[in-house]
């Protein structure tokens, strides 16, 4: 008996589903960055306490996670079980079906993360294999392959993109000194766990301030790095050709300029001319209508933006109930001034029934930095506004 058989033994049924499961969420984290619109998937194949092999959804429009564990094998699956961290497919898409890949190898149980909102799938998947005379569980591992698949369950249901507010302050609630510095108020984890997010999500967002003041590339520098779509926030189409955004000439991501019909013909021109993608939006309150954005990137099938924008533009975003989960990375120091810029600036609320509630909330030390994430609580934003 080899060591995983022994150690089985040594574990309830419920114990080694969790235990593969947990394998095959980990192997779904692979296709971190490439799998978007699609979810991340992972997929494990075990017989007799022995793991035949392990497959991922590694890039979209490439083959699911089952298919790829199905290909992985070196002996007959028949009688086996196979975890997956989401429902498998029942529709033909842009491959086949993964539950008759699953029914042809002889897999006799299938243990199910959770199920699939996608309307095409939610359900159908389950029943084909049950109907085949399969052993199906449902529910292992559920809220971890919740919080890997955000984006893909957020977008699915809304066709909109999740939006994601990054955001790194001082402990007294700065994001720069009074002079306008802001390098370096995060520590070096912090920054590069802010790559990591720019690899994991769809877009970044930023306002046109921020690319006149900072001339950043939005993308993420990290080794095997995905650059994500940046998406600049720009009324009156005041870009420099000479922004970085837009002479990446080595980027996986593409340049989106938001814009409105404030921006000159000419310059929209020669924004097409440096390959860059320009909407014209309509506008509110002078400047773009944010949740006609939000509406275009979901048509545009970005699944899920990281906003890096600037104090007004993130009241504006809060404001139009645009944001739905927040990062937020406080550093140990401290630096004061009345005029120093906050996170969150714009009119801000008069009351503090008002503010706008975070739930879900995680806390852990990044580096010297403390990093908070939460999901706002949406039916309580701006009761004011």
């Amino acid at each position: 008996m080899n060591l995983e058989n022994i150690e089985n033994e040594y574990r309830t049924n419920e114990e080694n589903d969790v235990h593969y499961m947990t394998l095959a969420l980990s192997a779904a984290e692979n296709g971190m960055g490439r799998t978007a619109p699609n979810p991340l998937v992972g997929a494990v194949i075990v017989k007799d306490g022995r793991v035949l092999s392990v497959g991922y959804h590694a890039r979209y429009g490439e083959a699911h996670a089952e298919v790829h564990a199905i290909r992985q094998l070196s002996e007959s699956a028949e009688g086996a079980t196979i975890y997956v961290t989401l429902e498998p497919c029942s529709h033909h898409g842009k491959t086949p079906p993964c539950v008759e890949a699953i029914v042809a190898q002889g897999i006799s149980r299938v243990v199910v993360a959770t199920l699939d909102p996608n309307p095409l799938v939610s359900g159908r998947g389950i029943k084909y294999l049950k109907d085949h005379g399969l052993d199906v569980t449902v529910g292992i591992c559920e809220a971890e392959a919740l919080k890997i698949n955000e984006p893909f369950f957020h977008f699915i249901q809304t066709r909109t993109p999740l939006m994601v507010l990054k955001t790194a302050m001082t402990l007294d609630g700065k994001i720069a000194t009074v002079s306008g510095e802001s390098k370096w108020i995060s520590s070096e984890a912090s920054r590069e766990y802010a790559h990591r997010l720019r690899h994991r999500y769809a877009g970044i967002m930023a306002g046109i301030g921020t690319v006149l003041a900072d001339d950043p590339s939005l993308n993420a520098r990290i080794p095997g790095g995905v650059d994500p779509h940046r998406i600049i926030v720009d009324t009156h189409g005041r870009i420099p050709l000479t922004a970085k955004v837009l002479n990446l000439t080595d980027s996986s991501g593409r340049t989106i300029i938001a814009t409105t019909a404030k921006a000159s013909a000419e310059k929209v021109t020669a924004l097409k001319g440096k390959g860059a993608q320009v909407l014209i939006l309509p506008e509110k309150e002078g400047h773009v209508d944010l949740s006609a954005l939000v509406k275009a990137l979901g048509d545009l099938d970005i699944d899920s933006v990281l906003i890096e924008v600037g104090s007004e533009l993130n009241f504006s975003l809060l404001k139009d109930h645009l944001i739905h989960r927040v990062i937020a990375f406080i550093a140990p120091k401290l630096i004061g001034g009345k005029t120093a810029k906050s996170p969150i600036g714009g009119e801000g609320l008069h009351q503090l029934k008002d503010a706008i509630q975070l739930e879900n909330l995680e806390v852990q030390m990044m580096g010297e930095d403390i990093m908070i994430t939460g999901k706002i609580v949406q039916e309580v934003i701006c009761s004011q506004a």
